[in-house]
């Protein structure tokens, strides 16, 4: 058996997530199937972690074993001419046995985009949340880093059992505890942008950041906010849920 590692961006519209659902088109089951027609072999690619419907990715990682003998480079070609444009593998190597996309990540990088301007262009209003509306984005910025560090994210996790049972975390790690390397907003032309790096992310963790850094944008909460939420540890104590268009997997760590 030989084992790839797939790096692959993909916009999210149109799916239902990563995860393989049985009545809707999902990132991870259009990807097996591609799989499928090229090796002959019914393969579930391991992804590093389940982004949500709707959410994009720049760089997600997948790994599956394989019986064929085609060539890493060849096994690109194929795959790109078989998936629809939505989905692109960037990049396919080999790699040892023991390697896991999910097990073996140390760190990711995630990117929420908000745009500013009054009229949204269309070309965009798939990939940002629009939003014109008045912000304190310097409040923002002084409050991203007060979630550096390690810490208890409850109230920042989604809290339908049954989506916490079907997803759970995104990085498969047990608890709520996180450790977030890095947490910033920043200014580029008419978006607000958000980056957070961390050893690992909790099922919507990075929008519920989103919507409660707008809160504190909008005033209705102070940035020292952000600490006293953390130790609540209950969800209702956050920011509702900003939605999936805006948000990126920009990059994974191993």
């Amino acid at each position: 058996m030989r084992k790839f590692k797939l790096i692959i961006a993909y916009d999210g519209t149109d799916f239902c997530g990563w995860q393989v659902q049985p009545d809707a088109p999902s990132i991870q089951g259009t990807l097996a199937s591609a799989i499928g027609r090229i090796t002959g072999e019914k393969v579930l690619p391991q992804g590093s972690g389940r982004t949500d419907a709707g959410v994009h990715a720049l760089a997600q990682v997948a790994t599956f074993a394989t019986e064929s003998v085609i060539p890493a480079a060849n096994l690109q070609i194929a795959l790109n001419d078989v998936l629809p444009a939505s989905i692109r593998v960037l990049e396919t190597t080999e790699v040892a046995a023991e390697f896991h996309a999910r097990k073996s990540a140390r760190a990711k990088t995630y990117r929420y985009r908000i745009y500013r301007g009054d009229v949204c262009p269309p070309f965009l209003a798939r990939y940002v949340w629009h939003y014109p509306y008045p912000l304190d984005e310097e409040v923002m910025g002084a409050a991203a880093p007060l979630i550096e560090g390690e810490h208890d994210f409850t109230s920042f996790a989604a809290v339908d059992p049954e989506k916490r049972l079907e997803h759970g975390a995104d990085d498969g790690m047990l608890g709520n505890v996180r450790t977030i390397l890095a947490s910033q907003w920043q200014r580029r032309g008419a978006e607000l942008i958000y980056e957070v790096r961390g050893n690992g992310f909790l099922h919507h963790m990075v929008r519920n950041l989103v919507g409660t850094f707008l809160l504190i944008g909008k005033r209705t909460l102070k940035p020292q906010d952000v600490i006293t939420i953390l130790e609540a540890k209950n969800r209702s104590k956050a920011g509702a849920t900003a939605p999936a268009s805006g948000l990126y997997l920009v990059s994974v760590e191993y």
